[in-house]
This record gives structure tokens, sequence and C-alpha cells, in this order.
């Protein structure tokens, strides 16, 4: 028998017991190390995930790194043992989108691990191989269980397209916005305002390559030619646009609730390009684990918690209180 968080419906979850998991074909059966909690497993539990991208019940957990244990037909032996991060939008791989690395445009719908399938709060976890991203011997799993988010924020900066000496403002500065920062920097960016509510992540955001920092609500140091969105609309939604120059280009990553609808008279006026971010392809992936296994690439830094998965609930309660100091990522650990 094996642990897991269960999700049964919004407000409630319990720690179940269930029966050794067994990978079909194509499948792999990973031993879960670490499992990272973000705002999107808070508005799972709060019942405020939208409407279509979550299934109860669920085993939550998207942000998962582990142990290859067995595997199924049709998966190549040499995968056993082996250290690995896993892809968690689960595209039909047959359709146009999919074909195209836009999984997260499936025309068979939205998959994704933790939300809609079993994620990674739980002691196993059954993926397919395909989605597995291998990992040196030698590589960190707590700080490996980053690179979902790290994924997303490449994808955004992939997206976003900023030219060196272009001006860049990162609108928050938790976690995905810390890791965007570094890809931007690590891509030549010269200006990166990064805008967040909590002062001592100042240092953190000029040690990877925020050449400024900004409370919310006050002036940046210019205009920008990017804004990259990656909290709640709520909070942000006055300076979204007002931060950007003319012909600005906005990068949403966030599905948090917001704060009402853009203004299209402003868009159309200003000419701004509004860009949504819904997962990472596996492009963003692949860069991700890249720059995890060099070294340029640092998301232990950001840890700051780890809680044993019959903990859950507090682990919750402490990542999801906003701005609460000392917070960084949480980590859920079955070993812990």
């Amino acid at each position: 028998m094996t642990a897991a968080v269960l999700v049964t419906r919004p407000g409630e979850h319990r720690l179940i017991a269930r029966a050794d998991e067994v990978p079909g074909v194509g499948q792999a059966l990973v031993r879960v190390h670490s499992n990272g909690i973000c705002q999107s497993d808070a508005d799972l539990l709060r019942g405020l995930r939208p409407q279509g991208l979550v299934r109860y019940p669920v085993i939550p957990g998207h942000e998962w790194s582990g142990t290859v244990e067995q595997v199924g037909e049709g998966v190549p032996s040499d995968l056993l043992g082996r250290k690995v991060v896993g892809e968690s939008i689960r595209g039909c791989r047959l359709c146009e989108p999919c074909h195209v690395d836009r999984g997260t445009l499936c025309e068979r719908g939205y998959e994704e691990v933790g939300f809609t399938q079993p994620g990674g709060m739980a002691d196993t976890l059954v993926a397919p191989a395909h989605s597995l991203h291998v990992l040196p011997d030698d590589a960190d799993l707590a700080a490996a269980a980053l690179l979902e988010p790290a994924a997303l924020a490449a994808a955004a900066v992939l997206t976003a397209k900023a030219d060196p000496d272009e001006s860049v403002a990162v609108l928050g500065d938790g976690v995905l916005g810390l890791l965007i920062t570094q890809f931007l920097a690590a891509g030549g960016v010269g200006r990166v305002t990064v805008v967040g509510s909590r002062a001592e992540r100042s240092d953190v955001a000029r040690a990877f390559g925020a050449t400024a920092y900004a409370p919310f609500g006050e002036p940046l140091p210019g205009p920008c030619d990017v804004a990259i969105h990656t909290v709640d609309a709520r909070v942000t939604s006055p300076q979204m646009l007002s931060v950007l120059r003319g012909g600005g280009r906005l990068i949403c990553t966030s599905t948090s609730p917001g704060a009402g609808p853009l203004d299209v008279f402003t868009l159309v006026r200003r000419q701004l390009t509004v860009q949504p971010v819904l997962g990472a392809p596996s492009r963003a992936w692949s860069l991700a684990v890249r720059a995890f296994v060099a070294g340029t690439l640092d998301t232990r830094t950001l840890i700051t918690h780890t809680f044993p998965l019959d903990a859950y609930g507090q682990a919750l309660d402490l990542m999801a209180t906003p701005g609460h100091p000392g917070v960084g990522k949480v980590l859920l650990s079955p070993g812990a």
C-alpha cells in the first residue's frame, strides 16, 4: 500500500492508503521524492480553479521529482533507477496542436497531472515515459521539483522574445517571477525590473539578474517594452498595461481570479499585444532542464520549507498566505 493526498471536493482533503500502482504499456512508475506547492494548488483546494481545469476527486501535485522504480511494456529498461521530472500537461499526441508542441491546446481537451489526473502528492506516480526528462545521477531532487515552474518561466520568456536592448517588467516577486528573472538575465536582457510586495525579495531578485526592484503601485524606472504577469491579477491589474510603452507586449501566466477584463480601448489605442501562457511546451521543459543541469538555473535558493504528506493542509496554509515573510517554495516530501 502507498499513501496519497486526496482532494475530494473544494475545501475537503484527506490522506488515503491505496493499492500499489503498476505501470501500463508505455508508462513508468516513479517513486516521488518531492512535490512543490503553488497558488494553483490553493485554488484547487478552495474551489477557485477555473471550470474545465479541474476534476474532483483528485490527487494534487504537478511540480514533482523522483526516481523511476518500474517500467511498463515498451519502455526501455535503462530508465530504471534514473532520476526524473515530468511534463504536467497530458496532450493526446495525435492532434495538430500536439504535433506542433502545443499540447496545452490539445483538441481532445485539457488534461493535467494534479488537476484532472493523479498527481505527485503521493508516494508514487505513474507517468507516460515520453513525458519524462532524465536528470544526472547526482541531481538534487528537492531542487528539481521546481523544474515545472521553471519550464513555465522558460515558456513565458520564449513567448516574450525580449531583445537585449529592451526593458522588461516582471510583475510578481514570487517563485515564478524570480525564475523568469533568471532566464531573462541569462538571455542577455539588460534591463529587468521586478515588481513585488516583499522588500526582502529585492536582494534575491538582484542576485538573479534584476537591475531594479519596485513595490506594487510605485513608479518604475521607465516604461517597459515587455511586462510578464505572474500573480493574482487583483493585485497587479492597475499596472499590467500602465507599465508598457506604446506597442508593448503583455505576457500573462496566471490563472488566478482577476479584477476584470482588460480595457480593449487601451489595447487598441496603444497598440499593445497580449499573449497568454498556460503550461509549458516540451521545448520550454528542455530549456529549463538544460539550464538546471548546467548549473545556470538556481532553484535551491527558493526552497524555504519542507513538509511530510500528512502535513498537506499546514503546508498549503503557509504557502497560500499572501506576502508571508520568509516563505518561498514549499515542498511536500513523502519521505520527510
